[in-house]
């Protein structure tokens, strides 16, 4: 599970984390936390999740995972340089989360996903139907519809 709710104030987002961390734990899934590996660490997340420009100040030593977003060949480049663990690739398709964004449509996606030496998840409007589709099995959803 990647924890983002970047729209809570950091009280609730710190006890929002920790409820949702136990279930997924419970169903032994991993718990990444969108943010800073310095946060991440402090609040025993297995792994930080990231734009790779942040990395260069606060490198995720130490952590189970390192999960980068990336959104051209260059971003995967850079998640590559930084020894990320795999790199979500997005946005694949329109999102809600992000209406009018350019998108990389499926040819795209693989042509660039095609170049990552590390493993790429397809994310941005991905649902399971979308996913088949795309014929990528790694992919990751905010709200999966």
């Amino acid at each position: 599970m990647i924890f983002r709710h970047y729209h809570l104030n950091a009280k609730e987002r710190r006890l929002r984390f920790d409820a949702l961390a136990r279930i997924a734990r419970a169903c032994g899934h991993l718990v990444v936390l969108a943010g800073g590996a310095r946060e991440a660490r402090r609040w025993g997340a297995d792994g930080v999740y990231g734009a790779p420009d942040k990395w260069r100040s606060q490198p995720a030593q130490g952590l189970m995972l390192r999960l980068v977003t990336a959104h051209s060949l260059h971003e995967i480049g850079m998640a590559q340089r930084l020894r990320a663990d795999a790199v979500l690739l997005s946005p694949v398709f329109p999102t809600r989360s992000h209406p009018g964004t350019n998108v990389l449509g499926p040819v795209r996606f693989r042509l660039l996903a095609r170049h990552a030496q590390v493993p790429v998840i397809a994310l941005g409007g991905v649902n399971a139907h979308r996913a088949r589709g795309l014929k990528w099995k790694k992919w990751a959803a905010i709200d999966g519809a």
